[in-house]
């Protein structure tokens, strides 16, 4: 079952919005729910993400690479010292 409800929007984005419906032969109503659920669908995945990773740190299980590490692999991006990623430990 759908319920009807309201979203106070900038002018702009309205004007966005209108242009892509019509463009894509769709309401307006129609994007916007596809929108929300798309966002809806990618942050419940992120939050589910986010406690899985708690749950393993809580229980000892993590696994890390420092800081350290990461920004010595990152600052090698593009360049002739390139590494590998850094495999991480508990």
């Amino acid at each position: 079952m759908s319920q009807t409800v309201s979203v106070r929007l900038d002018e702009e984005v309205l004007q966005q919005l209108d242009l892509m419906a019509k463009a894509a032969d769709r309401s307006r109503a129609w994007l916007m729910a596809q929108a929300i659920t798309q966002y809806v669908a990618h942050e419940a995945w992120q939050i589910e993400a986010i406690r899985q990773a708690l749950m393993k740190l809580t229980s000892g299980n993590a696994k890390f690479v420092s800081h350290e590490e990461v920004e010595q692999w990152l600052s090698g991006w593009g360049t002739d010292e390139e590494t590998e990623h850094p495999r991480p430990c508990r």
